[in-house]
């Protein structure tokens, strides 16, 4: 059973730092796009940024600069530092990890809730 369980989630202030993990059982990730995305209410889940098996990370335009996508194959782990962070990257933030062809292979975790505000 393939499971992705995040954690660092928390409240922090404006310009704060928060890092986010995520661990991966049940499957080698090492040929697996791994991810991050976040959703507020009443909005559609929207990516914050990826790393491929092959090295190439994508960024949203507003983190750019702000935060930095990790992954360690041999933990089955993909982290987010998140830098200079804004009351609107507040958002529930979840890890996938995906197949770009095998589309079933498509997996979410419960999602951790980042608050910035003073």
């Amino acid at each position: 059973q393939v499971q992705l369980v995040e954690s660092g989630g928390g409240l922090v202030q404006p310009g704060g730092s928060l890092r986010l993990s995520c661990t991966v059982s049940g499957i080698n990730v090492r040929l697996l796009e791994m991810g991050w995305y976040r959703q507020t209410s009443g909005n559609q889940r929207e990516l914050v940024a990826t790393t491929s098996s092959n090295g190439v990370i994508t960024y949203q335009d507003s983190v750019k600069g702000r935060f930095t996508i990790s992954r360690d194959n041999a933990k089955n782990t993909v982290s987010l530092q998140m830098n200079a962070l804004k009351p609107e990257d507040t958002a529930v933030y979840y890890c996938n990890i995906k197949n770009a062809i095998i589309t079933r292979v498509n997996y979410w975790g419960q999602g951790t809730q980042v608050t910035v505000s003073s």
